[in-house]
């Protein structure tokens, strides 16, 4: 047996090619181990072990997260694990805050939500449960409690059905409370309208135009009873996702997009109000101009109202999430569904367009934006460095070496416990890299067992690249001397995000007991 092919890639490579002959693809390939010659599987996680969860992102990140680290954890029976170190590359859902987590993020100084704390203004930040971390969490820069004077409301989203069957979501009663905080007369109110990016990333053509129609409705209704009430409104997004239907190829798209959003204004005392095109982190110097509150020297964001002397007592920012700028053609959803009420917010009222993708949100050239992107620029009134842009930076200026986690877990696996990374197999997903786990192998000196649980791309990888890419790894791993890849499975399965939670314990099956199609070196 050569060196290269004791590390296990040239295997799962082998089983993977086999099961392409079988009609697999990537994205979906179900449960693959690696077994010894006595048919036992190999590097099982097990309670002690060190386990690095090497994804970067979020959403996808949620459930199999949640299968090895909640107590209260309610769709399938697991084995206890007391002892286990589960540590994440970044903060995947405010629930895993107290998770050893590499890439914490960080907090923002001044961030608009502390600023107008400071000024002794009251705020109001409201938004259903499927992004109500993103006008808390991430709005405020990072920070878990709300400032002084601010009070946050979270509306449940829909639970038990799926999204698509529901476009709605809990909108209406989003949309009640936010007439009330405008009723009570609050400073500023902050809202956040979810259904553009969580119906967005369905398959569902019906449903997205549902929606559509249902954020054209709420967003005037709103901002129209702010706007009688003494409010300045801004209307934007953090964004795009649900304008766009259809792939190249004519499939249905459920991914963000780089379209430019809009920032629309709605001034009660009706004053031809001139902007600017702009981008997203410059939003919060424009909230603090409108109230007439001195922007800090570290926002470096600029108004977008061109317009002297546009102040108002009293200003509301609503954000529809994944709803940017489309084609406005059949592949169009806000323009194929019925948005009148949008329409004539657009012709009635100023506007501008702003760019919430690359590096005018901190992400990498090119790259879609997001929504902890977008919010994290909006509160932040300046360009956030975002996860993968800290991260790579971490490689190349050699932080990442030094980073305390790691070294947590490296110094833990040395006393003899084994060490697990969790891996997508690509060089560029939004998700990871897997540059990541080969850096952490190669800092894992001294430590005895070194696993990598494989989970195959099929979305930012080439169809039927993963046997290339894995031999790729497998050598690697060979030039290193260490380290020994056990198992794959497709991101369809591990990477879930719809609660298919029979699809996440596929996954927690194969990499605690062993469970899937069983491959030898």
């Amino acid at each position: 047996m050569s060196e290269s092919a004791v590390h296990g890639g040239e295997a799962l490579a082998r089983a993977v090619e086999a099961a392409y002959a079988q009609g697999g693809t990537d994205y979906s390939l179900e449960p693959m181990v690696l077994e010894d010659d006595k048919g036992a599987p190999v590097g099982r996680i097990k309670d002690g072990d060190q386990v690095v969860f090497c994804c970067r992102r979020g959403e996808r990140e949620i459930e199999l997260t949640e299968a090895f680290t909640q107590a209260d954890f309610p769709y399938f029976a697991r084995e206890k694990m007391d002892d286990l170190t589960f540590a994440i590359m970044t903060m995947y859902h405010e629930k895993f805050k107290d998770l050893p987590i590499a890439f914490a993020p960080e907090r923002v100084t001044n961030c608009l939500a502390q600023v107008l704390s400071q000024a002794g203004l009251r705020q109001f930040h409201c938004a259903e449960s499927e992004k109500y971390a993103h006008v808390t969490f991430f709005f405020n820069g990072g920070h878990n409690q709300p400032f002084p004077g601010e009070t946050d409301l979270k509306v449940p989203s829909p639970k038990g059905i799926p999204f698509d069957q529901k476009p709605e979501l809990s909108l209406p009663e989003v949309a009640e409370k936010v007439k009330g905080a405008v009723d009570e007369g609050y400073d500023f109110i902050v809202t956040n309208f979810a259904n553009g990016d969580v119906i967005g990333h369905t398959s569902n053509t019906q449903a997205k135009l549902k929606a559509a129609a249902v954020i054209s409705r709420y967003s005037s209704q709103v901002a129209e009873y702010a706007r009688e009430h003494g409010y300045l409104v801004a209307i934007t997004a953090d964004h795009g996702n649900i304008e766009k239907l259809y792939t190249k190829d004519g499939k249905p798209d459920g991914a963000h997009t780089t379209n430019l959003v809009p920032f629309i204004v709605l001034d009660p005392q009706g004053r031809d109000i001139a902007l600017r095109d702009g981008r997203l982190g410059d939003v919060a110097p424009t909230v603090l101009g409108v109230l007439g509150v001195d922007q800090p020297a570290d926002m470096t964001g600029g108004s977008l109202i061109l317009t002297e002397g546009i102040t108002n007592k009293k200003m509301m920012l609503m954000i529809l999430d994944g709803w940017g700028f489309g084609t406005h053609d059949e592949g169009d959803a806000i323009y194929l569904a019925d948005t009148p009420q949008w329409d004539a917010l657009l012709e009635k009222y100023p506007s501008c367009r702003l760019s919430a993708s690359g590096e005018d949100v901190g992400l990498k050239a090119g790259k879609a934006g997001n929504s902890e992107a977008g919010h994290s620029n909006l509160g932040a009134g300046r360009v956030v460095a975002q996860d993968d842009v800290r991260m790579d930076n971490a490689i190349k200026d050699g932080s990442f070496r030094a980073n305390p986690v790691f070294a947590k877990v490296l110094e833990k696996a040395r006393q003899g416990h084994a060490l697990h990374l969790i891996s997508l197999l690509t060089e560029k997903s939004s998700h990871g890299c897997i540059d990541y786990p080969l850096m952490l192998a190669e800092m894992a000196e001294g430590v005895e067992e070194i696993y990598l649980h494989i989970i195959f791309d099929g979305r930012s990888t080439e169809p039927g690249s993963a046997p290339a890419l894995l031999r790729m790894v497998d050598g690697k791993l060979a030039a290193l001397g260490r380290g020994l890849i056990v198992d794959g499975i497709g991101r369809g399965i591990a990477l879930d995000r719809d609660s298919n939670y029979g699809r996440i314990e596929k996954a927690y099956r194969c990499l605690v007991d062993g469970a899937g199609t069983r491959y030898r070196q």
